[in-house]
């Protein structure tokens, strides 16, 4: 058996997993996707920073509660061994109107079939209004 193929799939399915809890809403499938010792870093937004499994509960109730309708779209990923790099499309409505548009990179540390680590390089898309592109014409 190769046990590199079966680690990557292991590791694969645990992106897959995690876009699947994200659209369901499921808060206990979504924090079982993540290591309890959890390390998650905002390079870009430290101040995001945050540590265990338990803050990724409270964070991610929190986002589903501001933004029931949120989607997770997984767009490509790969695995290399522990490491792995995924590309996400989070999109849904805030319940006070404004819109979630993010995109980004998340690089991941995988570690018995969990996520050890990551580090976010998501953004919220920047809203281009139809007048914006008319002044610079």
């Amino acid at each position: 058996m190769n046990t590199k193929t079966t680690s990557i799939q292991n590791a694969s399915s645990v992106l897959l997993k995690m876009e699947a809890a994200i659209n369901a809403h499921d808060i206990d499938a979504f924090v079982n996707c993540f290591a309890l010792d959890f390390v998650g870093e905002h390079p870009v937004h430290p101040e995001r920073n945050l540590i265990g499994a338990a803050q990724v509960r409270k964070n991610w109730t929190a986002l589903f509660a501001q933004v029931p309708d949120i989607q997770a779209k997984l767009i490509t990923h790969t695995i290399a061994d522990e490491l792995g790099w995924s590309e996400w499309h989070w999109q849904g409505n805030h319940t006070n109107g404004t819109e979630l548009d993010m995109r980004g990179v998340v690089v991941v540390g995988l570690r018995e079939n969990t996520i050890a680590w990551a580090r976010l390089y998501m953004e919220q898309l920047a809203q281009v209004v139809q007048a914006d592109i008319l002044k610079g014409v």
